[in-house]
């Protein structure tokens, strides 16, 4: 059996520039990354506003394994089966992270016969758009530090710095650290850290963004710091804003690529859902919206975290209105619900799949809350048994929930016709999308309803922190913003050991904090890190290159 990268290397792919010109791209809008990827000129942008918008498709997941169970896979598959059906499908996703990359999940461009080309690219350096944010970012932190150097005019409380530097690993020991030792001309020191770039409010602000002058404005939004009498300072009122955003001139342009069988793939941004908002860019959304029939993209980890997001923060913030909701579901992740380890979760077990399969169900009806047709995607892996996938067929006719299963994996689009046959079927039913929450509620009513419609919680309780920072971001105004929660991804709850549909527990969020500049209330619940570690054997380990530069080990 070829690995997920032997398969992505036998491959024959199309020149971009016949990716493009199949879309109807012209060539002045396309900026070449070598033979097999590009980026896309605003020109095509400004051609194509008035053009009529697509079907948007949202592929979402039950809450999933540590390994991840294909949500990207699902949707690769489904762009390819769209064509197989004759229809015109331009796919959408966030970009891979380095971090779990060499972490635990491997790479985030499909797998097997579903896979987003080229895919060592993808996964590694890509078009460098990981690199600007970070650069970006980080120099937004060398000028605050800088500014309290020279004179500190602002009159910044080096204790209430709000952002921190970035780094797009994994790298534990970064979480906290301590900067400006060494004397006087090293700068002032005081406490600091990491977060891992796809959590950067940079990150958010680049997915969010409308245009380059969109982008510049939010940047100068982000509150940097709170002065020693409590006021806010903001990053324009360090003049960080123009630079930041000229490093991210060329980020700013979303990147089109192809699936192994020549589906438009456009991949821009990547926040991750635990931790962030967990979509891709609006930019990308929009064009991948003018240029087919139909948008497929996804949101990261479970329902409750990235298609909430999605629908709540996206959605409201782009004026997107999406026409059906793909739920990922597989045997596997069903019977980690049931209480298995993920190694014991590959193998056979039907009395686990019949107590975990309630996780299954309450992400059918938090689809259903807002409004939009839901369509359930049962992933076949290859340990799968019959019995198993029966069961499930089984739950989601007694849910009243269309369902098809899945076999993108294994065989590419061709694997996923009757899937896609009930996606497009579901597109031309009513939608009646809304968010969950109105604006006007205020941030703890949000929080509450998030809690409560979607988590399935009894409530939500704040620590002293949390107080104290709710605080001054209802005197800056936040509360008419919505709210974006960091969880684990793991449990509907805050608790990564409490799977499955659990009963009668509480959320506790541990801190807030305002990203203004994305137009967002980050709420951290339970003990969430923005800086993910490696695990015992990272996948690192067994990424390789020899002496012709041929890459091994990616998965």
């Amino acid at each position: 059996m070829l690995t997920d990268i032997e398969i992505a290397q036998q491959a024959t792919l199309q020149p971009i520039t016949k990716i493009a010109a199949d879309l109807g791209i012209e060539e002045e809008e396309l900026i070449p990354y070598g033979r097999y990827k590009a980026k896309l000129d605003p020109s095509l942008f400004r051609r194509l506003e008035k053009k009529p918008d697509g079907k948007l498709i949202l592929v979402t997941a039950i809450n999933p394994t540590p390994a991840g169970e294909g949500k990207t896979t699902t949707t690769t598959g489904l762009g390819e089966a769209f064509a197989k059906i004759g229809k015109k499908a331009v796919i959408a996703l966030r970009e891979p992270s380095l971090g779990p990359v060499f972490g635990v999940k491997g790479g985030a461009a499909g797998g097997g016969y579903a896979q987003v080309l080229p895919m060592e690219d993808l996964n590694l350096h890509f078009t460098g758009d990981m690199h600007a944010i970070t650069a970006a970012n980080n120099l937004l932190c060398a000028m605050i530090d800088n500014h309290i150097q020279q004179g500190n005019q602002c009159n910044i409380d080096p204790r209430a710095i709000n952002v921190t530097r970035c780094l797009d690993m994994n790298d534990r020991v970064l979480r906290n650290i301590v900067v400006g030792l060494g004397g006087k001309a090293n700068g002032t020191p005081r406490e600091d850290g990491f977060c891992i770039t796809v959590a950067s409010e940079v990150m958010a602000i680049l997915c969010l963004a409308d245009d380059i002058m969109d982008l510049k404005k939010r940047l100068g939004d982000i509150l940097i710091a709170y002065t020693y009498a409590g006021g806010p300072v903001y990053a324009k009122d360090i003049g960080a804003n123009g630079a930041m955003a000229a490093l991210l001139k060329d980020a700013i342009n979303p990147n089109l690529v192809q699936t192994l069988e020549g589906t438009p793939v456009i991949m821009h941004g990547g926040p991750f859902a635990n931790i962030a908002h967990g979509c891709n860019s609006v930019r990308a959304t929009k064009i991948a919206l003018k240029l087919g029939d139909y948008c497929i993209t996804e949101a990261g980890f479970g329902s409750d975290l990235g298609a909430e997001k999605f629908f709540d923060i996206k959605c409201r913030f782009a004026g997107l209105t999406p026409s059906a909701v793909v739920v990922v579901a597989t045997a596997r992740a069903l019977k980690y619900n049931g209480g298995l380890t993920k190694d014991e979760a590959s193998k056979p077990n039907l009395e686990a799949l019949k107590k975990g399969i309630v996780n299954l169900g309450v992400h059918i009806e938090n689809m259903r809350k807002y409004g939009v047709p839901v369509v359930v995607a049962i992933n076949r892996f290859g340990n799968d048994t019959d019995e198993e996938l029966q069961f499930i067929e089984n739950y989601c006719k007694e849910n009243h929930a269309e369902f098809a299963l899945s076999e993108v994996f294994a065989k590419g689009g061709e694997g996923g016709i009757d899937l896609a046959k009930k996606v497009v079927a579901a597109t031309e039913q009513e939608s009646h999308f809304a968010p969950l929450y109105d604006l006007d509620l205020t941030i703890t009513e949000k929080l509450d309803k998030i809690a409560r419609d979607i988590y399935g919680a009894d409530g939500v309780d704040y620590t002293a922190k949390a107080k104290k920072s709710l605080a001054q971001i209802e005197k800056l105004g936040g509360n008419k913003m919505p709210v974006c929660v960091a969880k684990t991804q793991y449990s509907l709850s805050d608790t990564p050991t409490l799977l499955g549909r659990p009963k009668g527990f509480r959320i506790t969020i541990s801190d807030l904090r305002l990203s203004n500049g994305a137009g967002f209330v980050v709420a951290y619940a339970g003990n969430i890190m923005t800086m993910p570690g490696l695990p015992k054997v990272p996948a690192a380990m067994n990424i390789d290159v020899d002496e012709n530069g041929k890459i091994s080990g990616l998965f």
